[in-house]
């Protein structure tokens, strides 16, 4: 989308992430349950943006955040993670700020970005798991060319203690 950039998370903008997670904390604490732990605040937040600073150069993580380009308001976040090289495949994640929901903003930059990582790591595989009861995100995927490979039930356990079913979907390259 011509009004957001989408940039790989970088450590001087520790705070817009701090911000961006803290206005959408209460929804997100139960599938970014480690994102949402380790940015309690500012602090933890340089923090663990550190550590991802790391785990981007050994390639075993790539966070990217979704920047509206008028404003450079953090307004979502897209991950790639559970990253196997022998494969290459990849896990994507995803969330959008509550104040730009429905706007299709997720599934026009995950759709540049899957080309832009494809090409980049030669991905032969990415996948997405994502709570059978989550319509929004399961939309995404499927607008996303992703099919679904099946539901996994009581795969996950939220932070409130639910154990919960996943469908998979998945994206061959």
């Amino acid at each position: 989308m011509k009004n957001y950039l989408v940039e790989l998370l970088d450590v001087k903008r520790s705070e817009a992430f701090f911000q961006l997670i803290d206005r959408n904390r209460n929804r997100l604490e139960d599938f970014f349950a480690g994102t949402v732990c380790y940015t309690k605040t500012l602090e933890d937040t340089i923090s663990y943006c550190l550590e991802v600073d790391k785990k981007i150069k050994n390639k075993s993580y790539f966070p990217y955040v979704i920047i509206e380009k008028d404003t450079q308001k953090f307004v979502g976040f897209i991950d790639v993670k559970n990253i196997d090289w022998s494969i290459p495949k990849a896990e994507l994640g995803a969330f959008i700020d509550s104040q730009y929901e429905g706007q299709g903003i997720i599934t026009n930059t995950i759709s540049q970005l899957i080309d832009d990582i494809v090409n980049e790591h030669e991905f032969k595989k990415l996948l997405c798991r994502i709570s059978s009861r989550n319509k929004r995100s399961i939309n995404v995927a499927l607008n996303s060319g992703f099919k679904l490979e099946g539901t996994i039930r009581c795969d996950y356990k939220t932070t409130r203690g639910e154990i919960v079913d996943l469908n998979y979907y998945g994206k061959v390259f």
